[in-house]
Order: C-alpha cells, then sequence, then structure tokens
C-alpha cells in the first residue's frame, strides 16, 4: 500500500539567515533513505496523469516506482530516456505548474514531489561513471544555433537517432540560460557543464564564440552539407519601460545584471568582472528573472532588496517556491506598484524611484485582472540601483541575416506544426520562437523539433 502521508517528505535547506548572503545551492536534496520514502507516495495511477503536464514526456509512474525499490540506476535510465537535462529540471522546473499540478494526491494534499526525486535520481548518478557511447551513423548532418535548454534537447535527441549534430553558441560557454541568466545558488554550474558534457560523449559537437549571423549565416550553413538547421536562439533582448531615467548609471536589465554574476562570476573576488555595490534595490517585475536578480542582489551584500510588480501577490508569476525563498531571505514585496520615472542626483546616478498605487480592474486579455493607477498615489522609493526584470524578446540580428526568415511583431520566428520556420530545412523552437518562457517548455520545443527534422531528412531520401 502507498504511504497516504498527506504532505511531501521534507527537503533540507540551508539556513534563510546564511543562505542570503552566499551562492551555494539553497536546497540541498533528498538523502536515499527520504527519496523512498517521498516515492512511497506515488499511486501509480493507471491513467498517470503526470505524465500529461510533462513536455519532455518523462515517464513519470516508472521512474518513481524504481526509486521506491532502490534502484536509483534505473530510475536514471528512464528519466533519461527521454530527458537529456535531469539534473537541471529537478531543480528549475515549475512542477507545481506541470507534472506535480497534474498528481492526484495533490487534490486532499500536496503532490508527489516528483521534482525532487528527479533531481535526486541526476545527483545520485552525478559521480559514477556512465557508459555513454555515440550512436551509430546515420550519414546526416544537423547545424544547431544555441546551446541553451532548446537547442541541447534537440541536439541530444538527433544525435541519438544517429545524426552528426554540430551546436554553435554564440557565448564562450554552453547552457544559454542555464549558464548566464539561473544563478548558482539555484542550479550549481558545475551540474550544467556535467549534462553539456554527456552530450558531448553522445557526439554532439559544440563550438562556442560562433555568433551565426555574424561569423556564418545560416545559408552558409547549409552550404557546408548541414540538411537542416534548428534555431533555438533564446529570447535575450531585454524590454524597458521607456520611463525617464532609464539612462541613468545603476539601471541594470536583468539579463546584463545576471549575466554578469553568473557567466562572469562578478559575485567572486577571484573575477575582475565590474557590478555596482548596491545599498537599495529595487527589482522591476514578477516573474522568476525578477527573483533570481533580487537575490542574487541581497548576496551581493545590499541592505534592502524591493520586488516591485504591478499587480498583487496572487498574481505573481514567479514559482511559488522562489517566491517563498525571496520572502524568507528578507525581500520586500511592493506588490500594487508601478514606477513612473527613475530620478538621479547631478552625476546621473540612480537615487530613487518615483511609483504610482494601483488597483486591480477588469481582466485583460491574458485573463489576469488589469492593473489601473489611484490617483494622487505617487510616491517616491529611495534606491541606488534598478533592475527592469519585464521580459525579452528575440535578438533581431539573426533574421535581419537569413533572407525568407519571417517573424512575428514580437520579434519571433514564425514556425508551422512541424516546427518549420518559413526558410525550407530551418526549423525553431523555444524562447526564440514564444518569447520568454520556461527551461522545460523550451526543452519539450526542442525534443519536437528533432523529431520533426528527422521526418523532414527521411523524406528526402
Amino acid at each position: 500500500m502507498p504511504d497516504m502521508r498527506p504532505t511531501k517528505t521534507p527537503v533540507s535547506e540551508q539556513d534563510p539567515k546564511i543562505r542570503a548572503r552566499n551562492f551555494d545551492e539553497v536546497t540541498l536534496g533528498y538523502t536515499a533513505e527520504e527519496a523512498m520514502a517521498e516515492a512511497d507516495r506515488c499511486l501509480n495511477c493507471k491513467h498517470r496523469p503526470c505524465m500529461s503536464g510533462c513536455p519532455v514526456g518523462v515517464r513519470i509512474p516508472e521512474f518513481i516506482e524504481k526509486v521506491r525499490e532502490g534502484n536509483f540506476e534505473e530510475a536514471y535510465e528512464i528519466i533519461k530516456s527521454t530527458n537529456s537535462l535531469p539534473a537541471v529540471c529537478g531543480r528549475v522546473c515549475p512542477q507545481e505548474n506541470q507534472c506535480e499540478g497534474k498528481c492526484v494526491r495533490g487534490i486532499k494534499g500536496e503532490p508527489v514531489g516528483i521534482g525532487r526525486l528527479e533531481r535526486f535520481c541526476a545527483d545520485f548518478m552525478a559521480d559514477k561513471e556512465q557508459a555513454v557511447s555515440p550512436a551509430e551513423p546515420n550519414g546526416h548532418k544537423v547545424a544547431v544555433i544555441g546551446a541553451g535548454p532548446s537547442g541541447l534537447t534537440a541536439a541530444g535527441d538527433l544525435a541519438k537517432l544517429g545524426y552528426d549534430v554540430t551546436v554553435f553558441e554564440a557565448f564562450h560557454t554552453a547552457g544559454g540560460v542555464l549558464s548566464y541568466g539561473i544563478p548558482e545558488f539555484r542550479l550549481p554550474k558545475a551540474i550544467v557543464r556535467q549534462e553539456v558534457a554527456g552530450l558531448e560523449k553522445a557526439g554532439v559537437k559544440i563550438m562556442t564564440d560562433m555568433v551565426i549571423g555574424k561569423v556564418l549565416s545560416v545559408d552558409e550553413l547549409m552550404e557546408q552539407g548541414f540538411e537542416a538547421v534548428f534555431i533555438g536562439s533564446g529570447a535575450g533582448l531585454p524590454r524597458f519601460m521607456g520611463i525617464p531615467g532609464e539612462n541613468l548609471i545603476g539601471v541594470y536589465s536583468a539579463n546584463e545584471y545576471l549575466t554578469r554574476i553568473n557567466l562572469m562570476k562578478a559575485y567572486r573576488d577571484s573575477y575582475s568582472t565590474p557590478i555596482k555595490q548596491s545599498r537599495s534595490v529595487a527589482v522591476v517585475g514578477g516573474g522568476n528573472v525578477a527573483m533570481d536578480a533580487a537575490r542574487s542582489a541581497m548576496r551581493l551584500g545590499a541592505e534592502k532588496v524591493y520586488i516591485v510588480y504591478r499587480r498583487s501577490m496572487d498574481e505573481l508569476p514567479a514559482r511559488k517556491e522562489e517566491v517563498h525563498h525571496a520572502g524568507e531571505e528578507g525581500i520586500e514585496f511592493l506588490t500594487l506598484t508601478n514606477p513612473t520615472a527613475i530620478v538621479g542626483d547631478d552625476d546621473g546616478r540612480v537615487v530613487g524611484m518615483e511609483c504610482v498605487k494601483m488597483q486591480l480592474g477588469e481582466p485583460d486579455e491574458s485573463g489576469r485582472r488589469r492593473p489601473k493607477v489611484i490617483e494622487g498615489s505617487e510616491h517616491n522609493l529611495e534606491c541606488d540601483t534598478v533592475i527592469m526584470a519585464l521580459g525579452t524578446s528575440p535578438n533581431p540580428m539573426l533574421r535581419s541575416a537569413t533572407p525568407g526568415l519571417e517573424v512575428n511583431k514580437r520579434g519571433c520566428f514564425i514556425v508551422d506544426e512541424a516546427s518549420q520556420t518559413t526558410k525550407q530545412g530551418v526549423f525553431a523552437g523555444g524562447d526564440a520562437v514564444t518569447g520568454a518562457a520556461t527551461v522545460i517548455l523550451a526543452m519539450g520545443a526542442g525534443k519536437k523539433a528533432a523529431a520533426e527534422i528527422d521526418k523532414y531528412i527521411k523524406a528526402q531520401e
């Protein structure tokens, strides 16, 4: 009989007061005993509703059953059969909206800790020698643009099918948002490197410092013998509000701020990456990126960190776990508040932010209640740093350098049901198509595109 405890097996975490000043991982993960106890809560439902919530189709009840039995290596192999990056997904997936959101145990209690169990299996295998070898070559070449979650997933799935896959990455390090966006305390970079190394063992070639659209064009890739190209270049162009003062010293996009910290190691004394030593930081936005920026600012020594969000706590799009952790770490949430201008001193440095209070009106096209300004509610928030975490869109460089590649009004690539763009043989997925979304949705898009590329190339034979 399954264990019918209504709550998840607790997981160890760093003390909030201590972790708020370091970049070590917050959540410490399950022990083997804790993992088996949590796995015992799974009902192994016949219809497997949890799987319908997983964009990469992890065989969830099967791997959990193996964890219950203590067969952790077999559990890991089951996960890896559909998911190229399990150690990443176990840490950063919004499980509450996906697999765990569909779990039957969640109806009258807490769902099974699927993400925690996935992470446990990946971590259990981390220091074990895994026999990985390239598949039998099928004689076909595919190029992948971008070594982020979508590109790496597509590359991994294509390599399993025997394709000669080369990934072209603009940065000096593979990983995309996993390397430059998500902080060390949520996703240690050693784990990203390990996942990438596993793909390389499987035959995926990764070329860094390759800005496609500058160093090489898409057409040149196809002239070099690549029969299909997958664009998984993400959405790295930050958005701003267009309010006065956004050009002042001390205003960052979250993209720049997190890249300096994560990819360029600004939080380490041994690196000389410049970043402002802030006293009071206002982060504008309410998504996961806003939480990452705010929690990073606190760890860099800020005395006060605010999340400034124009809707209420109920509408915050960030993961509940991230919001909970941010609150524990002393970050203050100024909800129903919207900036109208950033204020600077005579030297052009940020000294504050003018804001107005908001109230929620009727739902807008997104289904969320539209915020309205409360007249006469103008006030000033004292701060010396402002971080804009308002979302991103695809960089237009690749599109402008590629004739025949069409985008929509948001600058995202237009694709058909087979993930193919308006250019023959060129496919796309992830944030480059949807705009900024989650890691797992980008992975799901990469997985789908890999299957469609396989069909496309086989149809040419």
